[in-house]
């Protein structure tokens, strides 16, 4: 009866955007197609999104007036999926529209950390290895003026080795890690699209303590949507946190 195929059609095809929505990041993670065409699949489940709650309402309504409460619960359901698969990307395009469109966020504008291990991975990035300048620094200087170096009380040997458990435990892949010049290179991979972001920490002595500076640059697209910025942050409070 409709009071019950609604609110299990508006279930079923909401389970069915939530997986295009998936797919959208995955598909792109495990080859299957460009950035580009991830972004149309993630337009294509937005408006199936929109659809669905359309439809979950109407099921609602139908099962409310029919006390018919099993089928209330699976468009109540429904409504729900839906509303997070029209969500998750207008988010996304919120977050767009407040940070800097930028990708290459360093604690130190004015000599920020250079790759060196990582500069042969970066071969055939569309982003290249080097700093990207002034008009970058400026940028990050007015979208995130609280970034700096780190000074802390640990002398710069013990400190480079907190760094490499640190980005470990952060789940980066260590690329290179240089005592002699107090440098470890990393790259970290995010969870849903796959992208590479590389990562550099520079360690040198600041009088018995040490000065750590963190740079993180996006390999691909010209918006990272702050991504480098709190994996920066959230790297040097895990280190505070590991020497404390």
């Amino acid at each position: 009866m409709i009071r019950t195929a609604v609110p299990r059609a508006s279930l079923g095809l909401a389970l069915a955007s939530a997986g295009v929505l998936a797919l959208s990041g995955f598909g792109y993670r495990w080859g299957w197609w460009s950035v580009a065409t991830s972004f149309s699949v993630m337009r294509v489940a937005t408006f199936a999104g929109i659809a669905v709650a359309v439809l979950a309402l109407v099921g609602i309504g139908f099962a409310a007036v029919a006390r018919a409460w099993p089928g209330l619960a699976l468009a109540v359901a429904a409504l729900v999926i839906a509303l997070v698969v029209v969500w998750l990307p207008l988010s996304l395009q919120k977050m767009a529209r407040t940070v800097p469109r930028i990708h290459d966020i360093t604690t130190d504008t004015v000599r920020p950390p250079a790759f060196v291990a990582i500069v042969e991975r970066r071969r055939d990035a569309p982003n290249p290895p080097e700093y990207d300048g002034a008009e970058v620094a400026a940028e990050q200087r007015r979208g995130y003026p609280d970034l700096g170096p780190a000074t802390l009380a640990a002398p710069p040997d013990r400190t480079l080795v907190a760094a490499e458990a640190t980005a470990r435990a952060l789940g980066w892949e260590i690329v290179a890690v240089a005592p002699a010049q107090g440098r470890l290179e990393a790259t970290a991979t995010t969870p849903w699209f796959g992208f590479k972001d590389d990562v550099v920490v520079r360690v040198t002595p600041d009088g018995p303590g040490s000065r750590v500076d963190v740079r993180s640059k996006s390999r691909i697209g010209r918006s990272d949507l702050g991504t480098n910025a709190r994996r920066i942050r959230a790297f040097l409070t895990d280190l505070r946190r590991r020497l404390t």
